[in-house]
C-alpha cells in the first residue's frame, strides 16, 4: 500500500510518461522537450533555471481529500486498524516555449498522451511509493473557472500563463503499519513510564 510517498510518486510518474511520450513524438520537430516537476519558486523565469524551452512544467499547486471516497475509506480502517486518506491531487500543465506555436505543440501533445492513458497503475506509477497491485491513479482534465485559474496565477510568482489544469484522484495515503510505529511510553493505571526501543 502507497505511504507518505505516494504524493511524491504521482508527481514523478506523471512526469516520467509524458516524457517518455514525448521520446516516442517529440512535439517539436527537431528539438527534445523536458518535463520538470516544479515548485512554486521555480516558476519565475527570470531567475529559474530550470525553464530552459522547451520546457513542460507539472505544478502541483493543491492538495484535498476526496470527498467521495472520504467516508468508505474511514470505514475500512475500522476494520484493517490503519488510516487511509483518499487525496485529489491538483495540478497545472505549463508549456515554456520560444512561441505560441511551441507552447500550443507542447499542450497538445501533453493531452493528447493523458487522453489516451488516463489510468496510472503497475509499471506506470513509480516504485518509490509500495504501492499494491490493486492500486491505480486517474489522471483526468479538470473543469476550472476562469476566475479561479486567475486567483491561482494570482498567488504565483509569474503573469497569468497558458496553463491546463489536471486532477489526478484518487491517491490513497495509507497509515504507518503498527509495527513500525515508535514505542517510547507506556500508559499502565494512569501512570506514564518510559520503554525500551529494544
Amino acid at each position: 500500500m502507497a505511504d507518505f510517498t505516494s504524493i511524491a510518486a504521482v508527481c514523478s510518474s506523471i512526469a516520467r510518461f509524458i516524457e517518455f511520450s514525448f521520446r516516442e513524438q517529440q512535439p517539436i520537430t527537431g528539438r527534445t522537450t523536458s518535463v520538470r516537476v516544479l515548485r512554486t519558486v521555480d516558476l519565475n523565469p527570470d531567475t529559474s533555471t530550470l525553464l530552459t524551452p522547451p520546457t513542460l512544467s507539472l505544478f502541483l499547486y493543491r492538495v484535498d481529500y476526496n470527498k467521495t471516497m472520504r467516508a468508505a475509506w474511514s470505514a475500512t480502517a475500522v476494520y484493517d486498524s490503519h488510516s487511509h486518506l483518499p487525496l485529489d491531487l491538483h495540478f497545472l500543465l505549463i508549456p515554456w516555449g520560444e512561441n505560441a506555436d511551441h507552447e500550443h505543440r507542447m499542450i497538445g501533445r501533453a493531452m493528447q498522451c493523458l487522453e489516451d492513458t488516463p489510468i496510472f497503475s503497475g509499471p506506470l506509477l513509480d516504485p518509490i511509493a509500495t504501492w499494491s497491485s490493486q492500486e491505480s491513479i486517474q489522471v483526468c482534465l479538470e473543469d476550472l473557472s476562469t476566475e479561479d485559474v486567475m486567483r491561482t496565477f494570482d498567488s504565483l510568482p509569474l503573469d497569468y500563463k497558458l496553463s491546463i489544469p489536471y486532477l489526478a484522484r484518487i491517491t490513497v495515503l495509507h497509515g504507518q503499519r503498527d509495527d513500525l510505529v515508535p514505542r517510547t511510553a507506556s500508559v499502565v493505571t494512569g501512570v506514564t513510564s518510559e520503554v525500551s526501543d529494544e
